[in-house]
């Protein structure tokens, strides 16, 4: 089977949830026999990292990439806000992509078109002029639910009202282009009921983020050490560590003084960088992200908006971690509190469940390993592969 991968920013090297999610359907259909190219966007924001493609990539993905401006601009904003239309999807039309489309579908023939997220649906008009491969949307969110909850927390007049107006564009574009697809992969079983409700009908299936967990030098875990690790240029993060420093921590802090929090993440901005709090230590982007999450002892997850699944979680999980987060946080992942995930929708919840962590390093260790065992039964790389090509063959006999 011969796959055509469109990706929004490079997913490789995956340095954050949607770029591991992107790169975690590239290898495992790679693995499974496929024969797959990726061409992606590039920004300022999310740039090529030539030097870590590496040869090996380059040759399997015959990668390229379209280097796109997606910066946010007042005027084309404010016009689309106008016009109604959303700017969320708008900053994604590019004349440069399109013709690298266009000239990728005149040199080779593809049975399966992988469009990752609802803003590179614009181009679905002009690859069905030049195709007849399927069509196919990974939804990573339902995207305009993380807008929508981000107005409803936002204290700001004027950016609650813009996130609002942000959240009604982006669910009226999603309703309408929904069904331009041949099919829809939505990475929870949440998120997919949604896009029905929405008005989806063409067939759907929910595939979450796989992982494949590989043998890492063993390094030494800091007791008591607390972590976030998470791009901070997305909201939703930066949101969750702002409630957590202020509403949380000061508890935390009062019940385990022994405890130490480090934030770490790409973007950090520079009013965290110089955030001085008794036991928190902000240290911005890391180089290996597996070597940090393996020498810290429990991950918190202070969401208070999202969509879809958090890949940090499942890594974390992967690697034995005990993680603490919010219901929205934990959205999408098929946990079981107090089993192999702890929920904590309070400050005074998050602070207790904490304390538990760091006072008992038995229960810790126990949910890590049941944690750990989930992750392997229902998130690996392999087997999701082995369901999203299954999806893509009852697809094209659909179509035949």
């Amino acid at each position: 089977m011969k796959v055509l991968q469109l990706c929004n920013k490079p997913p490789f090297p995956p340095t954050d949830g949607g770029m591991l999610a992107m790169n975690s359907v590239t290898q495992g259909l790679l693995e499974a026999g496929c024969i797959v190219r990726v061409l992606s966007m590039e920004s300022d924001k999310h740039p090529v990292r030539h030097e870590s493609l590496g040869e090996g990539y380059k040759e399997r993905t015959r990668f390229e990439s379209v280097k796109v401006d997606l910066g946010v601009k007042a005027l084309p904003a404010l016009v689309a806000l106008l016009c109604g239309e959303s700017y969320n999807v708008k900053r994604y039309e590019n004349g440069d992509f399109a013709k690298a489309i266009e000239r990728v579908l005149g040199e080779e023939k593809f049975d399966v078109i992988h469009v990752e997220s609802i803003f590179l649906t614009p181009y679905v008009e002009q690859i069905r002029r030049l195709s007849d491969a399927a069509v196919v949307l990974r939804a990573h969110n339902v995207e305009h639910k993380i807008w929508r909850q981000m107005s409803r927390v936002e204290r700001n007049p004027f950016k609650k009202w813009y996130y609002k107006q942000l959240s009604l564009t982006l669910a009226a574009y999603e309703r309408e282009h929904l069904n331009d697809y041949d099919g829809v992969v939505s990475i929870t079983d949440r998120d997919g009921a949604e896009l029905r409700t929405m008005g989806c009908n063409v067939p759907m299936t929910d595939i979450p983020f796989g992982i494949e967990r590989k043998n890492t030098p063993s390094v030494n875990v800091e007791p008591n050490s607390l972590f976030h690790l998470g791009s901070m240029d997305w909201l939703p993060n930066l949101e969750g560590i702002n409630w957590f420093l202020k509403e949380v921590w000061p508890e935390v802090h009062r019940r385990v003084p022994e405890a130490t929090l480090y934030l770490a993440g790409k973007r950090m901005p520079q009013k965290l960088l110089a955030k001085q709090m008794e036991g928190v230590k902000v240290i911005g982007e890391v180089e290996d992200a597996n070597g940090f999450i393996e020498s810290k002892t429990v991950n918190i997850v202070p969401l208070l908006s999202g969509s879809g699944i958090r890949v940090k979680i499942i890594e974390a999980m992967a690697m034995g971690k005990v993680v603490v987060s919010t219901t929205v946080g934990a959205q999408g992942i098929h946990y079981k509190d107090g089993a192999n995930l702890l929920i904590a929708d309070s400050a005074q919840d998050f602070a207790r469940q904490i304390e538990r962590c760091v006072r008992d390093r038995n229960l810790a260790c126990q949910i890590g390993e049941n944690a750990a065992r989930l992750v392997k039964e229902e998130y690996m790389e392999s087997k999701l592969a082995q369901r999203l090509m299954k999806f893509y063959e009852d697809l094209l006999s659909k179509k035949q």
